[in-house]
This record gives structure tokens, C-alpha cells and sequence, in this order.
């Protein structure tokens, strides 16, 4: 398994066009799955601008073996749409795709919705994507709702399935480079009413960081100037925490430190004599870790992941490894000692850095430079 979606990837960073054996038998492997979590996650984290037109053609390739009733829909090869300037100012009705993942629609979501929000003060802004990524943005006033589940995941077919299943003909489309759009090569309404981000590649080989990126784009797009990324959950009422901490790596275990890192870590952060919330996370897995390195005194966060976020933005500092929780604290000015590890090269880390202090899990030493930063933070 590993080694044919290995070759398959390879095929497709040298430029290569791949047997079409070779993607037959990688799309057979858990359903495409692999496909999916081996080549084209990576083709999107490499942040490489020539690797947009190497997905298009291989997820184009992909389409019409698993579901060719979609092949209809692909769009246009060089359509990224336009300046909002060929849309009358007074648009009723804009929808912002979600990006499925929270990180991503806290640093490059939110920046779109804040804009679309200043540049049509009187539309309807709807948000489309899972219910727990909207629960981010619940306390908006502006921003309404329409659920759309998406299994990220599920089998290949099921994603494009939930591709196929959306259109929009009533009003514009803001697309921030979506997996609903299988990331801009599905239409999902006509194309004088879609807006394209395309994050891979916007920015070309600089370093700027994905939330200035989207808020570049935005007054390119809509003629709106700082536009940021925030979050709007509902309130909570359980008593704040000095200190939050998440040790979510959203499914990509590369992120991690092993060894006793995170125990030591919570150790250092037990020593403050702060108070602690740590979230528990999204799976059995990450639990497990949690409840393996809890510290006597501290608070574990359980269930959803909005109602943490909330508790972050009244913490006075975060901790914690490069995921949405970080990006929480980024967007709500809360300092955070972030750690970084397992990116795919420098351009990701560039794009997905937070803001606060970053600590590279690859650097040595990496624990005594966040146990030192630590106690270098004032709590009171």
C-alpha cells in the first residue's frame, strides 16, 4: 500500500504523468483513502504553485474512474475567478465555503468571512460546512448557517459525493480553497458568481503566513483592507483558566514529540501554579495521551471543540502544538507558546505558523526551550 501511493506521489513531484495502473491500484487501497492522506495532502502542503495544475490533472484522472457523473462539473483549467467588481455592490446572498478542518477555518475562513461581511453589509453571509466548525462563528450575528457534513475521513466516493450534491444559483461564492470543491476543481455554482482563493498558491514562493495571505487576497478581491481571522462561540460559564493547553495534532501524528515530552511538559506547567484547562480532544487517541500525562489540580476539557475555543480567548497564555487550538489563540491576540513539528518543508511552516513564540520540535532542546519560556511568562 505504502509503497504504491509512494511511487504515485513520486511520479507526480518529478513532473512525471503516472501509469494508469499505478493510480488504479492506489485509488483500490481503503477506498482512496490513501490516496488522498499520502499524495494529495502532500501535493497541498508542499505549498508549491506548480503542484496545482499536477493535482487538478491527477484528481481529474481520479474523478472519472470513481465517479464519472462528476466529470461534468470540473471546472475550467486557469479559472480562479475574479474581482468582486463584476458583481453588482449589493449582492443578497454569499456563501463561504468551509475548509473542513477548524485550524484552517479559524486562519483562512474567518479572514473571508470578515471581509464578505464589510464589503455587503446588508447580504445574507452563510456559512457552509459541518456543524462543529460553525459552532466557531455562532455568536455572529451575521453569519447564518447551512449544514453540509462532510466525513474527512471517509471514502473517496463519499467525498465526491458531497461535492455533487452541492449548487448555489442564488448568490456569490466564496471558495477559500475548500475540500468541498475537492480545493477549486468542483463548480458548485456558475462561474461569474464564484470567488477562488487558492491558497497553495497565492503568494507564490514568499513566507508570508496563510491569514495574511487571505486578507491580501481579500483587498485584491473585495476591496476591503484588514480584513483578520476570528472566532464567535457561544459564551461559557465555567470559571477561566489561567493557562489552555492542547496537545491535538489533527490527525497527522507527525506533529507530535514522543518520549516523555508531554508529560514533562504538563510537569513545567502543573509547576506554575496556574490554573490549567487541557482539551481532551477529537478522538480516543488523543484521550488516551491526555489522561496519561494529567497533572493533580489541573481541568480536562471534554466534548466540543467551540466551547474550548471560547475558554482560550480568556486564558492569559497557550501552549500547545501547531493545530486549531493554536490558531484560536492567534486570532484572539491570546500569547502562546506554539510547537511546531513534522511540516512538510519550510513554505508549510511559513504558511501555518501562528503568532506567539514558535518552538521547532526539531531543534535540540526543544523541551528546555519551552520549559524556559514557561517560566518566563507573567500570570498575573
Amino acid at each position: 500500500m505504502e509503497n504504491t501511493c509512494s511511487e504515485l506521489l513520486e511520479c507526480c513531484l518529478q513532473g512525471k504523468k503516472w501509469p494508469d495502473d499505478l493510480l488504479a491500484r492506489a485509488l483500490a487501497i481503503d477506498e482512496g483513502r490513501a490516496v488522498l492522506s499520502t499524495v494529495v495532502e502532500r501535493l497541498g502542503d508542499l505549498f508549491e504553485p506548480k503542484l496545482c495544475e499536477t493535482y487538478r490533472a491527477l484528481f481529474t484522472d481520479a474523478i472519472a474512474r470513481v465517479y464519472p457523473a462528476l466529470i461534468s462539473r470540473i471546472r475550467q483549467a486557469g479559472v480562479a475567478g475574479g474581482a468582486v467588481d463584476r458583481f453588482v455592490s449589493t449582492a443578497e446572498r454569499v456563501y463561504v465555503l468551509s475548509r473542513i478542518t477548524l485550524g484552517a477555518d479559524i486562519a483562512v475562513t474567518s479572514v473571508l468571512l470578515d471581509a464578505a461581511k464589510r464589503r455587503f453589509p446588508g447580504a445574507d453571509i452563510v456559512f457552509v460546512g459541518p456543524r462543529k466548525n460553525y459552532e466557531l462563528f455562532a455568536a455572529d450575528p451575521r453569519i447564518r448557517h447551512l449544514e453540509t457534513p462532510y466525513a474527512r475521513g471517509g471514502r473517496l466516493i463519499d467525498r465526491l459525493r458531497a461535492s455533487a450534491e452541492l449548487w448555489f444559483d442564488d448568490g456569490l461564492v466564496v471558495d477559500p480553497d475548500s475540500r468541498l470543491t475537492q480545493l477549486g476543481l468542483i463548480a458548485v455554482c456558475p462561474e461569474n458568481n464564484y470567488l477562488f482563493f487558492e491558497s497553495r498558491s497565492f503568494g507564490g514562493a514568499g513566507a508570508e503566513r496563510l491569514p495574511n495571505l487571505a486578507a491580501r487576497w481579500a483587498r485584491e478581491t473585495f476591496g476591503i483592507d484588514g480584513a483578520r481571522p476570528y472566532i464567535a462561540p457561544l459564551p461559557v460559564s465555567e470559571p477561566r483558566a489561567d493557562i489552555t493547553v492542547s496537545l491535538g495534532v489533527g490527525e497527522n501524528p507527525a506533529k507530535r514529540i514522543g518520549g516523555d515530552f508531554e508529560r514533562e511538559l504538563l510537569c513545567e506547567l502543573a509547576r506554575t501554579g496556574a490554573s490549567v484547562s487541557i482539551d481532551k480532544g477529537g478522538s480516543e487517541e488523543e484521550r488516551r495521551r491526555v489522561e496519561n500525562v494529567l497533572q493533580p489540580g489541573m481541568r480536562a476539557h471534554e466534548g466540543p471543540f467551540a466551547p474550548f475555543a471560547a475558554q482560550i480567548a480568556r486564558s492569559r497564555l497557550f501552549v500547545g502544538y501547531d493545530s486549531a487550538a493554536g490558531h484560536v489563540a492567534s486570532a484572539c491576540g491570546i500569547p502562546q507558546i506554539a510547537i511546531m513539528h513534522g511540516f512538510a518543508n519550510e513554505r508549510m511552516f511559513a504558511r501555518w505558523r501562528p503568532n506567539g513564540m514558535i518552538v521547532r520540535g526539531d531543534q535540540p532542546g526543544a523541551l528546555e526551550i519551552v520549559a524556559g519560556a514557561i517560566r518566563s511568562v507573567s500570570l498575573s
